[in-house]
Formats: C-alpha cells, structure tokens, sequence
C-alpha cells in the first residue's frame, strides 16, 4: 500500500492532491467490505460481525460502493 501511495504522490507531481486519506480509505475500506461479503457468502449478519460494524452501517457501506 506504501507504494501505491508513493506512485500516487509521484504522479501528481507539484499539485496537491485533494482528499488524500478520503479517496485511500474509502478504496481501503471498499476492498475491505467486499471481501468480507465474499468470505461469508453474502452473509450480512456474519460480515457484520467480522468487520465490528452494525448491520445498518454494512448495508450503508454495500450501497456507498454499488456492492449489491
């Protein structure tokens, strides 16, 4: 993830980049959701659980990222 990062920063050169942490956590956090859907077979219930998150705040996170 460091190095993805770093090329990112590289890339953009002298612009600042906006929203830095906002666009890397929410592909961060996008990844993270899908995989623990994936795992659990679409168990909402169980990947809640894993995740330490409510269910209200999973099926938020499944809809911000067109995950359904």
């Amino acid at each position: 993830m460091r190095c993805v990062v770093r090329q990112y920063l590289d890339d953009m050169g002298h612009t600042p980049p906006d929203n830095l942490h906002g666009l890397i956590m929410g592909e961060a956090e996008r990844a993270l959701v899908e995989t623990v859907l994936e795992h659990t077979g679409g168990n909402q219930s169980k990947a809640s659980d894993i995740l330490g998150i409510t269910r209200t705040t999973l099926r938020n996170r499944i809809r911000r990222y067109g995950l359904e």
